[in-house]
């Protein structure tokens, strides 16, 4: 126990290092923390063998979780509101467009077969919203157009459309027929997380308004919750629990709450936290050498 505590303490160490010289010369702290999880896994300078892949799903999938709410949180929607139709073309022609794309490249450049090329379009579709929140607001980028919010509600609102293009492809590559199942799978990840992230966050809202907490800080530890159950209720029902996470954050962070100060320290370091979680963790999984 000591040993793992002690080896946890100098990863978190590392990373705040590594953040601090990768903003300096201008790198994105996911790099260096891929790197930082590389140079300590099996093929790097501590050996630590590490293949679990249903663990490290569910260490990122709850990363994301996080990652999500709280880019909603931090999304001023007076900004956001008029790229939000583009937005909305960009996450579902877009992505589509994009798989397409990637699908025709691997089929005629790589000589794969049709189907496992344009599932492999499919499945890298969609844009990475931790890649996106974490670039965004590390760099604090002046871009022009209100193009920084038009990046954040794609890659907040696209995984529903590459998961669909997924799982018809693999249906299809496994001698199935696309039907009005697929249809309803699409229609209940979008309608699902929408309903269950709106609903919440109006809840919380309406709760955060009313009930008085005995200390300042235990309205984050709420909001912790409220994050963990807008994603899992969808989840639970064939909804996009990210789409959901991300919409809520989205009506929280915007809406009038009490002690916004102290839940955007909160969430800034939680959200580092989960950060260094998510990319250390995909650079343990990497060998190198094979």
């Amino acid at each position: 126990m000591a040993n793992f505590l002690l080896l946890t303490a100098a990863v978190i160490v590392a990373c705040v290092i590594f953040q601090k010289i990768s903003s300096r010369l201008g790198v994105p702290a996911l790099l260096a923390f891929i790197l930082l999880g590389m140079l300590f896994g099996s093929d790097g300078l501590m050996k630590i063998p590490f293949d679990d892949y249903a663990l490290a799903e569910q260490l990122c999938s709850v990363a994301l979780i996080f990652i999500m709410f709280y880019g909603g949180f931090g999304t001023k929607w007076r900004q956001a509101r008029p790229v939000a139709l583009k937005a909305g073309l960009l996450s579902s022609l877009g992505t589509v467009l994009t798989a397409g794309l990637v699908g025709l490249f691997c089929w005629l450049a790589l000589r794969l077969d049709v189907m496992e090329s344009f599932i492999i379009g499919a499945v890298i579709s969609s844009t990475d919203a931790a890649s996106v929140f974490s670039i965004l607001r590390s760099r604090r980028l002046n871009l022009k157009d209100n193009t920084a919010s038009l990046l954040e509600i794609e890659s907040g609102s696209n995984d529903p459309f590459s998961y669909m293009l997924t799982v018809i492809l693999l249906s299809l590559m496994g001698g199935k027929t696309a039907s009005g199942g697929f249809t309803y799978a699409v229609f209940a990840q979008l309608a699902y997380g929408a309903v269950f992230g709106v609903s919440i966050a109006a809840l919380a809202v309406a709760f955060l308004r009313r009930f008085h907490f005995a200390a300042d800080g235990f309205c984050a530890v709420f909001l912790v919750a409220v994050a963990l159950l807008a994603y899992a209720a969808p989840a639970a029902v064939g909804g996009n629990g990210y789409l959901s996470a991300y919409l809520a954050g989205i009506l929280l962070g915007n809406a009038k709450i009490p002690n916004k100060g102290v839940l955007v320290n909160f969430f800034d370091g939680a959200t580092g936290m989960m950060q260094m979680l998510l990319f250390f963790t995909l650079g343990l999984l990497s060998f190198p050498s094979s």
